[in-house]
């Protein structure tokens, strides 16, 4: 399965963001969408067949990443994007700019903060502190924005302990 979307979302650790961006990409293994994948991400085939290919995503990515601080964090719900990510900048050869820095998994954290142990999606994460999801979910942008609400809720003295070392694995720049 190809990455057809990153989307990001620049946000301060109490929750204020910054900026945030769609970064569609146009799959190049495997080019039709599945109607089940159009269905789950509201993600359609002109979208992806009208967007850039993985290696020149990450090439925009980085520049607007260029000029991040060195106590910048990058953040997913879960393990499966930083994997994802990892796996696909490897088959295509690319650097991510912010595989450079450290990954937290914010649905770890979110579960040490809170106690939860069964129930800890996103959107049983925001239902919990009583915020319903905007937007659509499984839309990548959409997921990272709601994302960013959460992070008043967690407790940042367990963050140095969470974090996942940058990658280490040889890409091309």
């Amino acid at each position: 399965m190809e990455i057809i979307e990153l989307g990001c979302v620049l946000a301060s650790r109490p929750g204020e963001v910054l900026d945030a961006r769609s970064f569609l990409v146009r799959p190049t293994r495997n080019p039709l969408l599945s109607d089940f994948c159009t269905e789950l991400t509201s993600i359609t085939q002109s979208m992806v067949d009208a967007a850039p290919t993985f290696p020149e995503v990450i090439q925009t990515m980085n520049l607007w990443l260029a000029d991040l601080s060195s106590e910048f964090v990058w953040c997913s719900w879960g393990n499966y994007d930083r994997l994802h990510i990892e796996a696909q900048s490897q088959l295509d050869g690319v650097k991510p700019a912010m595989l450079t820095y450290p990954h937290l998994n914010l649905k770890r954290i979110w579960r040490r903060t809170t106690g939860q142990k069964k129930k800890n999606g996103l959107a049983h994460a925001l239902a919990f502190h009583e915020l319903a999801f905007e937007g659509a979910h499984h839309r990548g942008v959409d997921d990272a924005r709601n994302i960013s609400r959460l992070l008043p809720f967690m407790d940042w003295s367990l963050e140095r302990e969470l974090q996942t070392p940058p990658s280490q694995f040889p890409l091309n720049q």
